[in-house]
């Protein structure tokens, strides 16, 4: 079976300073052993983890997740492998040199196996730097290819968004053109982001404005919290009958931290924030309510029932400060 050529990547990646974490969940494995195996990949590649279990994959995203095929899971996975990246690298560097230096990678599969699917066979591959979310995926012909071709295939991808996401010159990660048969298509999708995003993530900034927002926030506000996943009309009744009550504007905050959960990627920022174009959002590091008062002095938090009930829950301490992480 010919796989697709690592030994240029490896180069190429240790001349570019980059450092790996590497997750296959569902497929994708192989691109971690033929990366691992090619000599010079051991100041390159850092770790290299597969989730086969979706108990496994929950563990490492805080929960269940909607699909384990699909291109949010393979980011959340790409993120949680770039903290992981960045965590094992500042054991040696400074903070800001392993945020450059980290590269989450991650390959999500639903590929051949021993009974046929009813649903189609796909690939996801998705990349997390400090300075990108990249994401590919593709649906994969049926029944067309072994379930090693698909897995040289799953690499194959899999090195050309790293090659992509990481700003390596053209052909380091081969050509994912040749491993396609016909009627197959990549779809791609690419956020990088504004400088102020790259500083909160590496923790340099613990709140940035989005949306309508400038400056800095304002002690004694009126603030909304949430993940707004997404943002729907109770949202907005609940902020107007706030409004009425405390008789003063609301701004929202968005955390792209959550407890024990990976960071939001790029793209889901993007999709998050495009909610509140004509709104003040603040986008921070805050996903407790302990660092929300610290962010947002003397404000008034607007919550739902459930928030509320989750506070007063002794075993659901919500107030306590979250454990600090890499970009914390």
């Amino acid at each position: 079976m010919h796989l697709p050529d690592s030994a240029r990547l490896i180069a190429d990646l240790a001349a570019a300073d980059r450092r790996l974490v590497v997750v296959a969940a569902g497929g994708g494995a192989l691109s971690i052993s033929h990366l691992v195996t090619t000599p010079g990949s051991t100041g390159v590649v850092l770790a290299g983890e597969v989730p086969t279990a979706r108990a496994a994959v929950d563990s490492m995203l805080g929960g269940p997740q909607e699909s384990y095929c699909s291109s949010r899971t393979a980011r959340r996975l790409a993120v949680a492998a770039w903290q992981r990246a960045s965590s094992l690298e500042r054991a040696a560097a400074p903070a800001d040199v392993a945020d450059r230096r980290a590269v989450g990678v991650a390959i999500t599969g639903s590929l051949r196996t021993s009974r046929p699917k009813r649903g189609p066979h796909r690939v996801c591959v998705a990349v997390q730097t400090l300075g990108v979310t990249e994401v590919a995926e593709m649906e994969v012909e049926k029944e067309a290819r072994s379930r090693q071709e698909e897995e040289a295939l799953a690499a194959a991808l899999a090195f050309d968004t790293l090659a992509r996401a990481t700003g390596l010159p053209a052909g380091a990660g081969g050509a994912i053109g040749p491993w396609l048969r016909p009627g197959e298509e990549v779809v791609r999708d690419r956020v990088e982001p504004p400088e102020s995003w790259r500083e909160l993530v590496s923790g340099m900034r613990r709140v940035v404005p989005a949306g309508t927002a400038s400056g800095s926030p304002v002690g004694g506000g009126l603030v909304f919290p949430g993940s707004f996943d997404p943002l729907h009309e109770g949202h907005r009744l609940m902020a107007r009958i706030a409004e009425e009550i405390a008789e003063r504007p609301l701004d929202w905050e968005l955390s792209i931290r959550n407890v024990d959960k990976p960071f939001l990627d790029y793209l889901e920022l993007r999709e998050r924030t495009a909610q509140f174009a004509a709104e003040r959002l603040w986008l921070t590091q805050a996903p407790t309510f302990l660092e929300k008062l610290d962010v947002f002095p003397e404000s008034t938090f607007v919550v739902g029932a459930d928030t509320y009930v989750r506070l007063g829950d002794p075993r659901r301490p919500r107030w306590r400060r979250s454990p600090p992480g890499p970009g914390a």
